[in-house]
């Protein structure tokens, strides 16, 4: 398993941790904005019109209002990675990672904007009357290249388990079971089949079900942020000093956390905010292309509204949350995942300024450190070697072990290369940094709920993700219809609801590293694609916006 997780981990770091690949995702964006004169901005006002309905007609094609593609879209984006992804983002690189979230929300505003407009003009209706779009429509109807939309098809169904599917109930889960004990394997069950009735409805059921539930959890879940960042008012302008202070420096060791460089907090900010608002992966244009509207940049200004909601304001939530309460440097006990777990060979000192140092080249990948072969001593779960554990990006404290009876352990562990022998039904527990959603429901008991913070993160973590699976099972589905025809839509969702049910207690630290891996692979398609539609996209854009004023001189 391990070695599973080596070899995916060097996959995902060449493709969505590289900074090739977060260059062309900003490039793009950048280029869009400059490109398209600030549309993000020129027209936000324009777009909340529009979303309200005010110059909806009742006669045009589509399956759905401007407001439920919204909240369809916003679905398949606000999920785990507005949770577990902001912790995890912070974890990895600190707080400046946060920045580079933001930064790519607000440049992801207009490659929204670009690739659902130019998604919406090609689409087509499929052989049982649905609205079908997606960026695989203009890359077999402008682009003639039928091969890269199979390729993004394809991509997206894989996607559809690596960021829709599997990460979705593998934090619902973990949350559920940390917070109330639920079994995993129950919340699974449970959630796999009410995911089945709402998915085999299609896109309207998926519509109805998403308009009400995206506005219910984006209000539990504000109250409950509120309430720690008020809670810990005196720590609001220090959290946004470290926000802004280690932009360009990265950050230094504090607490357990034992530093971040530049690059590391500027690769997983953009990779953790893709991950989040998914602007460019070319996913929300799939919901947005069933919406009743003619006008394709009409429909491309809605999109505009999508990574502003779900990146910088939920995701700043969290991120605020997190430092304000001061849990992203605090170890806490919990048993570790010997994915995310090395046996070194000598003592370090998390304390110690050298040490620090040599664990910071180490975890950044810039240094060797000797590694533990042998076997691990236990007496009464106590580890007699003298030797550091690190776990979650940190040195491990007050470890105990514990055999497959869940008693405390004595007798011997094999390890090889700092990796335990799990087979011997041997687990750690003790006291580390930890990261994803449990650190978010950490931080949400600094506050005025007190420990009921935990509940707001289960239930909104609940709804969030749940939701963000409804909407992937459907753009995986649209995708199925493309390269197989509806008669495939029905095996996929069945193989859908199945992958949802095992993740549910599957590894974390895997079901994430393939997520990046999948977002990716779906992206670069995409990104490619719109660069060479840029011309196309001004001219609709251009048309569009005087053809509104010329009907509406006095807006």
């Amino acid at each position: 398993m391990h070695s599973i997780n080596a070899s995916l981990a060097g996959i995902e770091q060449y493709l969505g941790g590289s900074q090739w690949f977060t260059l062309l995702l900003l490039g793009t964006g950048l280029f869009f904005t400059i490109y398209l004169k600030f549309p993000q901005i020129r027209f936000f006002g324009h777009a909340l019109k529009v979303v309200r309905g005010k110059y909806d007609k009742d006669d045009e094609k589509g399956d759905t209002s401007h407001f439920q593609a919204l909240t369809t879209a916003l679905s398949g984006t606000v999920g785990t990675g507005n949770i577990a992804g902001v912790a995890f983002a912070i974890y990895l690189g600190g707080p400046a990672a946060l920045f580079w979230m933001l930064m790519t929300a607000v440049l992801g505003m207009t490659t929204k904007f670009v690739e659902v407009s130019l998604s919406h003009k090609y689409r087509e209706t499929d052989e049982q009357g649905f609205i079908s779009g997606g960026p695989m429509y203009y890359m077999k109807n402008k682009l003639k290249m039928p091969w890269l939309a199979a390729f993004f098809a394809a991509m997206t169904i894989v996607s559809s388990f690596g960021t829709g599917s599997l990460p979705q109930i593998n934090s619902i889960s973990s949350s559920l079971y940390s917070t109330f004990g639920i079994e995993k394997m129950l919340s699974g069950g449970v959630l796999a089949i009410l995911l089945a009735i709402v998915i085999l409805g299609g896109i309207k059921r998926i519509a109805k079900v998403t308009e009400k539930l995206v506005p219910t959890m984006a209000i539990i879940y504000f109250v409950g942020a509120i309430a720690v960042i008020f809670y810990n008012y005196q720590n609001i302008a220090p959290a946004f000093v470290s926000i802004f202070s280690s932009v360009f420096t990265g950050t230094a060791a504090t607490g357990g956390f034992l530093g971040a460089g530049f690059a590391y907090a500027f690769n997983r900010g953009v990779n953790r905010g893709l991950f989040s608002n998914e602007a460019g992966q070319g996913s929300a244009p799939i919901a947005h292309a069933a919406a009743r509207t003619e006008e394709p940049v009409s429909e491309g200004m809605v999109a505009i509204l999508e990574p502003f909601i779900d990146t910088i304001i939920i995701c700043s939530l969290t991120g605020l949350v997190i430092l304000s309460s001061g849990v992203w440097k605090e170890k806490f006990p919990n048993q570790f995942q010997s994915t995310d777990m090395s046996i070194m060979a000598d003592v370090y000192d998390d304390s110690n300024k050298e040490d620090q140092t040599k664990l910071f080249k180490y975890l950044s990948n810039n240094k060797d450190l000797p590694l533990f072969t042998g076997d691990l001593l236990v007496e009464n779960g106590k580890i007699q070697n003298k030797l550091s554990i690190i776990h979650a990006r940190s040195i491990a404290e007050n470890i105990l072990v514990y055999n497959a009876q869940d008693s405390l352990l004595t007798g011997n562990v094999s390890v090889l290369d700092g990796v335990y022998n799990t087979n011997d039904g041997a687990y750690f527990k003790g006291q580390s940094l930890i990261h994803s959603a449990p650190l978010t429901a950490e931080a949400f008991t600094r506050s005025y709920f007190g420990e009921w913070g935990r509940w707001i993160v289960s239930i909104g973590l609940l709804l969030f993700a749940f939701s963000t699976a409804i909407a992937w099972a459907y753009y995986g589905g649209r995708s199925v219809t493309y390269l197989f025809g509806a008669k495939g839509v029905l095996p996929y969702r069945i193989i859908y609801c199945m992958g949802f049910f095992i993740a549910s207690f599957a590894d974390t630290t895997i079901i994430w590293t393939l997520s990046g891996i999948t977002i990716a692979l779906m992206a670069l398609p995409n990104l490619i694609g719109i660069l060479l539609l840029r011309k196309d996209m001004k001219d609709i854009m251009n048309s569009y916006w005087t053809k509104f004023k010329a009907e509406h001189p006095n807006e």
